[in-house]
């Protein structure tokens, strides 16, 4: 696999050099690039004092991340910032300005410098950056007026801290040990060393396995990456993520787009990631429809 292969080094190059999104257990199935299709202007507007609110077009995708964003340097983080870094490009918010958080005190400081709203939505108490939640309760208002509802997947649908990815990834890597313990793949040695790391630690030894066909996914048959993301590399930690119950529906998936959500991690189909533009505009901020699936997802182009 090519993703373990790219980080079967001997270090998890941290600081700002990797991220990951938050796929599901879905395979992933061949993308092919298509062309953008504009849609009418919908009400997405920037926020006074937001980072880098205005599309450049023409521009690169680098040349639309943050100001004094910090680029990843290794392979690895450059292969995850190309898959999964749409979310760097937000308009109208504050996106972060590295890929991987280190650990509860760095996401922290960083969710609690910039504007959030929380509210009720399905049933459950969401946060998203103060823009992304605004654009969220239009997106739901239209819907309503075509008989249809928006609302969450689960509680933590939207803002995620560290110690949640951090919980989320044990859920994998525990159960993964078990099976690969039991049937004599890892030693029982091996497997306390690892879990004895701290998650920052362990990706890279985990990953080094998955080179083996030692999977950690849910179902043991594919890359943890297809089914968690490492520790502090989560989109839900930006707070410009929903994972959306209703997200087989096209008429939902073309009304979140109309208000600045789109689907931008082609292996999770539930998630959207507010970027704050229409989709005429994704283009200019160095984006590239691709079809997986039967749905539209928004990359790097890179």
């Amino acid at each position: 696999m090519a993703f373990a292969a790219l980080f079967g080094a001997s270090c998890w190059s941290m600081g700002a050099n990797t991220t990951r999104s938050q796929p599901t257990d879905e395979p992933r199935t061949t993308s092919t690039a298509t062309s953008a299709t504009p849609t009418p202007k919908s009400s997405v507007s920037p926020t006074p004092g937001s980072t880098m609110n205005q599309t450049s077009s023409g521009k690169s995708f680098l040349d639309n991340l943050p100001s004094g964003f910090e680029q990843p340097t290794e392979d690895a983080g450059k292969l995850l910032l190309r898959e999964y870094g749409a979310v760097f490009v937000s308009r109208g918010t504050s996106p972060p300005k590295k890929v991987v958080f280190k650990d509860q005190a760095d996401v922290l400081a960083f969710q609690k410098s910039v504007p959030q709203t929380s509210a009720l939505i399905g049933g459950m108490t969401m946060t998203l950056q103060t823009p992304a939640m605004n654009a969220l309760k239009d997106a739901i208002a239209e819907a309503a007026k075509a008989g249809l509802s928006i609302g969450p997947r689960g509680s933590d649908s939207s803002i995620r801290d560290y110690d949640h990815t951090v919980t989320l990834w044990a859920s994998r890597v525990n159960p993964g040990f078990a099976k690969w313990v039991g049937n004599g793949r890892v030693s029982a040695a091996d497997a306390a060393r690892i879990k004895k790391m701290t998650p920052f630690e362990q990706v890279p030894e985990i990953l080094k396995l998955e080179q083996q066909q030692i999977y950690f996914s849910t179902d043991q048959t594919k890359s943890i990456i297809y089914s968690v993301a490492p520790p502090g590399t989560s989109q839900h930690i930006s707070m410009l993520a929903l994972d959306v119950k209703e997200f087989d529906n096209a008429r939902v998936r073309s009304i979140l787009a109309n208000h600045g959500w789109f689907q931008t991690v082609t292996s999770d189909l539930p998630h959207f990631t507010y970027l704050g533009v229409t989709e005429g505009e994704l283009p200019g901020l160095g984006l590239k429809k691709v079809t997986n699936s039967g749905r539209d997802f928004w990359v790097p182009d890179l």
